[in-house]
C-alpha cells in the first residue's frame, strides 16, 4: 500500500490578486490560496467565498494538507451541483503556522478583510480552542472538523459546532477493547504536552480509573524535541500491559522507533488516534508501526453513504490514501453548505441558528449537534497490520481481527 502523501506545490495567491478576484480591496493576508470561482466578495456577486484555517505549514502541516484535500473534493462536487445559495463557492485558507497564536489572527484577518460570517478549521486542539473563543467574541459560527480535546466545546460559546468525537471518547473505546479483551491491568500515559495531549491524558486517567487499569506511568514530553529514550526507558522499568500514547505525526513515528531500539514491550501499544492515524504512519514508521492501536474516527468500510467513493475520488486526484483527517474536513464543508442554505442568507446569527438545529446525513455519518455543539460521532478502533489499517473494534464495524502483539525480540 503506498502511503506516502506526494509533495505538491499549494497554489497561492498574492492578497492583492485574491481580493482583485474577489473585488475586495486589499491589504496584509495571511491567506495562501484561494479554490474555486472567483467573483464577488464574501456574499456578494456570483461568488461565495468561505474562510478555512489550517496548518499549512509548521509541525501539523501534514494534518492540514489531508484537510485541504477533503475541502477541495467537497468543493468540486458542491460547485458541479450548483454551488450554494446559487453561488459558486471560493475557499480561502489562512495558515494558522501550527500555532494558537496565528489561528487567532486568522480569526481576525477573516472577519476584517473577508467580513467571514462562518469560519471553517482549524486542525489542533490548542489552535481550535484559541479560533473558539476569538469567533465568540465576533459572534461568528465556527465548524470544528478535528480537534479533539474536550475543552473546545467547555467553553460556554454558542457558536462552537464540532463534527467529530473527543478525547473522552477515545479514551473509552480503548478502554473498552482492552476490557473485552480481559488479559491487561497496568498503564502507561505517554502525551504531548499540549491542550490535545494533556486532554487525552486527563480523559484516560478518567477511563482508566472506571475501567480498573492502574496506571504506572504518565509521562509529558514536548515534540520539538524528538529525542524521546530517556523518557521511554522510564515507562520500560514500570513494565505496563498497556502504553497509552497522545502524539502528533513526527512524535508518533519516534516514539515507536525508540520503543523497538530499547526493546521496550507492552501487550497493546495503543493511541489517541492523530499521528498514530495519520495515513503516512504504517510507511513512516516502518516495522515499529505493526500491531499498534488507535482510536480513530472513520474508514473508507464504513457504512455510510459516500463513504468509499470519497476515498477514491482524493486518491484519483491527489495520488493519497485518506485519513479520517481528509473526511471530517470534507463533511464540514458540507455541513456549512446545510446550514447556509438552511439560513436562507450569509448571515452569521441565521447560520449559528440553523446549524444548531441541524440533522442530516453526511459520508462521516449522521450529524446533530448538541446544546454545547458537540456532534455524537462513533469512534472505531484500528491496528495496523502489514502496513494497512484494518478495523478491529466494535465488532459491528469490525473488518479484521485484533493480532497479539509479539515481543521485539520474536518480530521479523
Amino acid at each position: 500500500m503506498r502511503n506516502r502523501r506526494p509533495t505538491r506545490l499549494l497554489a497561492t495567491l498574492t492578497l492583492a490578486g485574491l481580493f482583485a478576484l474577489a473585488g475586495c480591496g486589499t491589504g496584509n493576508s495571511g491567506a495562501q490560496g484561494a479554490s474555486g470561482n472567483s467573483g464577488g466578495g464574501s456574499g456578494s456577486g456570483d461568488t461565495l467565498t468561505l474562510g478555512v484555517i489550517t496548518s499549512i505549514t509548521g509541525a501539523d502541516s501534514e494534518f492540514g494538507k489531508a484537510q485541504k484535500e477533503g475541502y477541495e473534493v467537497a468543493l468540486d462536487e458542491i460547485n458541479a451541483a450548483g454551488g450554494i445559495l446559487g453561488k459558486k463557492v471560493q475557499l480561502v485558507y489562512l495558515d494558522d503556522k501550527s500555532s494558537a497564536q496565528e489561528a487567532a489572527k486568522d480569526v481576525d484577518q477573516l472577519v476584517s478583510q473577508y467580513h467571514a460570517q462562518l469560519i471553517l478549521g482549524p486542525y489542533s486542539s490548542g489552535s481550535a480552542l484559541a479560533v473558539v473563543k476569538k469567533a465568540d467574541t465576533y459572534k461568528i459560527p465556527d465548524i470544528v472538523p478535528t480537534a479533539t480535546a474536550a475543552n473546545v466545546t467547555q467553553t460556554g460559546s454558542k457558536y462552537v459546532f464540532r463534527l467529530c468525537a473527543t478525547s473522552d471518547d477515545y479514551a473509552k473505546a480503548i478502554c473498552d477493547l482492552l476490557k473485552q479483551q480481559g488479559d491487561a491491568k497496568t498503564m502507561a500515559i505517554v502525551h504531548e504536552d499540549q491542550n490535545f495531549g494533556t486532554s487525552a491524558e486527563k480523559a484516560m486517567l478518567k477511563y482508566a480509573q472506571q475501567y480498573g487499569f492502574q496506571v504506572v506511568d504518565d509521562e509529558s514530553y514536548s515534540t520539538k524535541d524528538l529525542d524521546y529514550k530517556a523518557m521511554l526507558q522510564r515507562v520500560k522499568q514500570k513494565h505496563p500491559d498497556v502504553i497509552y500514547f497522545a502524539s502528533y505525526s513526527k512524535d508518533a513515528v519516534a516514539l515507536m522507533k525508540q520503543a523497538q531500539e530499547i526493546d521496550l514491550d507492552a501487550k497493546y501499544f495503543t493511541a489517541a488516534g492523530t499521528g498514530f492515524s495519520v495515513a503516512t504512519f504504517p510507511q513512516d514508521a516502518g516495522k515499529a508501526a505493526e500491531y499498534t492501536l488507535a482510536a480513530g474516527q472513520w474508514d473508507p468500510s464504513a457504512k455510510w453513504q459516500g463513504s468509499k467513493e470519497f476515498y477514491d475520488k482524493v486518491h484519483q486526484k491527489f495520488g493519497d490514501y485518506p485519513s479520517y483527517h481528509d473526511m471530517e474536513a470534507y463533511a464540514a464543508l458540507y455541513v456549512a453548505k446545510a446550514a447556509i442554505e438552511k439560513a436562507g442568507a450569509y448571515d452569521a446569527q441565521k447560520i449559528r441558528d440553523a446549524l444548531a438545529n441541524l440533522q442530516m446525513d453526511t459520508a462521516f455519518g449522521p450529524i446533530k449537534f448538541d446544546s454545547t455543539g458537540q456532534n455524537a460521532h462513533p469512534v472505531i478502533v484500528t491496528q495496523v497490520q502489514n502496513g494497512k489499517f484494518v478495523t478491529v473494534y466494535p465488532p459491528d464495524a469490525a473488518s479484521g481481527k485484533l493480532l497479539p502483539t509479539p515481543p521485539w525480540s520474536q518480530r521479523k
